[in-house]
């Protein structure tokens, strides 16, 4: 049987190179590459769904690859996809970039320029890896089925449009619906999840910061497990130590999650930090919060445009949620559809405070009546991002299942 090598950079004449000298070894079945971290990740998401069988057994990463860096990528890889070989390509052979890349889950290194003993030993010794791995699993999908969980981030045009609100509820529609989820709080000076759900907490975000390698009980440990069953992982109480949860711990914190819960809703907040824009960039939903009015929309419309200028997230890319909707109002959703260029989510969530006060002062937001038109709006809005199991989903579902296509973050 042919091994399936998947290359992965971004300098074309070095993926042609790369891709040239794979296409010459024997038995190697050669896919097309990718060029940059997020098409690779959705490339590979997109092959487990259909089948654990349908993924490479090797992924050749060029060092030049982005936007995610080259090693953590790998990690995000090794963590998701823990049957596919990686191999690093890189001009820095030494000890250390080893040993870092081999931390990283890593199963091989290959010095620049490229030496085709050395690149077919290596591929080789990797597919034999890859392939006794998914013979000790099994060949049942059931063990290693597909990408992992959901990622939505919940982000807010400016401060008190309601993103909070939003997450703590597309969670709990998530949760009750009988999918195990995490709800994150990343706005990490001015969180609420906290106070919105009346708790108190020993744990935060930033005690994983510094952790390089989050095994499931450091994970279970950071974690407070709500009444509802919602794994939440909460802000620091003490903003600032923020600081300390830097892009790449965000990463390997959302990855952790990913690979253990079927959805995970971040609320980021509505001010850009490092952390925030990394899990923006690897969210398959990214949901940014709106009120109809002027402030607020222009205030969506500068973050649109910021994350499209950092390269975080182009526009198209991104769903519009407007909250407090009125019929009455001057500015409806598909005006501030055309004045961001995004997409608009189909569900708009109405304006009743009346509704909320109660539960929001007592820090009982889980307990919203039923009835609640914002309540109603919120679960709807859940659905149609598909983060809610349908009723004729058996108990035999799996973890790792995406929405819709159309609300992936790049269409297939």
């Amino acid at each position: 049987m042919p091994t399936r090598i998947l290359p992965a950079g971004s300098d074309p004449d070095a993926v042609r190179s790369l891709t040239t000298l794979l296409s010459q070894l024997p038995d190697a079945e050669p896919q097309p590459p990718v060029t940059d971290s997020t098409q690779l990740v959705d490339t590979l998401a997109r092959l487990a769904t259909e089948s654990v069988e349908e993924l490479p057994e090797v992924v050749v990463v060029h060092e030049r690859i982005g936007p995610v860096p080259a090693l953590e990528l790998i990690r995000e890889v090794a963590l998701r996809f823990p049957a596919v070989g990686v191999i690093l390509v890189t001009t820095d052979a030494s000890p250390g970039l080893f040993a870092a890349a081999m931390d990283s889950g890593a199963r091989g290194l290959v010095a620049l320029p490229l030496s085709y003993e050395e690149l077919a030993h290596r591929v080789q010794a990797v597919a034999q890896w890859s392939t006794g791995v998914r013979r000790h699993l099994g060949h049942g999908a059931e063990v290693l089925a597909g990408a992992g969980g959901t990622v939505v981030t919940v982000s807010g045009a400016k401060g008190g449009v309601g993103a909070t609100l939003a997450a703590v509820q597309l969670a709990l529609a998530a949760q009750a619906s009988g999918r195990p989820t995490a709800l994150v709080d990343l706005d990490l000076q001015t969180g609420d999840i906290a106070s919105y759900l009346d708790i108190q907490f020993r744990r935060s975000v930033a005690d994983l910061a510094a952790i390089t390698d989050i095994s499931p009980r450091v994970l279970a440990d950071a974690v407070f497990r709500h009444d509802t069953g919602l794994a939440l992982l909460l802000a620091p109480g003490e903003g600032e130590r923020g600081e300390e949860v830097t892009d790449r711990a965000a990463r390997q914190i959302v990855g952790a999650l990913r690979s253990r819960y079927e959805v995970v809703v971040v609320d980021c907040g509505a001010q850009l930090s490092g952390a925030g824009a990394a899990v923006v960039e690897m969210a398959d939903t990214a949901l940014l919060v709106t009120t109809p009015d002027v402030i607020a929309v222009r205030g969506a419309k500068r973050t649109v445009r910021m994350w499209d200028r950092l390269q975080i997230r182009k526009a198209e890319e991104t769903t519009v949620v407007v909250n407090r909707h009125t019929r009455g109002a001057e500015i409806q959703p598909a005006l501030v559809q055309r004045i961001t260029g995004t997409a608009l989510a189909r569900t708009a969530v109405p304006a009743n405070f009346r509704e909320l006060q109660a539960v929001v002062d007592a820090g009982r937001l889980h307990e919203l009546d039923a009835k609640s038109t914002v309540k109603q709006a919120l679960w709807a809005l859940a659905g149609e991002l598909g983060l809610v199991r349908a009723p004729d989903e058996g108990a035999s579902h799996r973890g790792g299942g995406r929405g819709p296509v159309g609300f992936r973050r790049r269409k297939e």
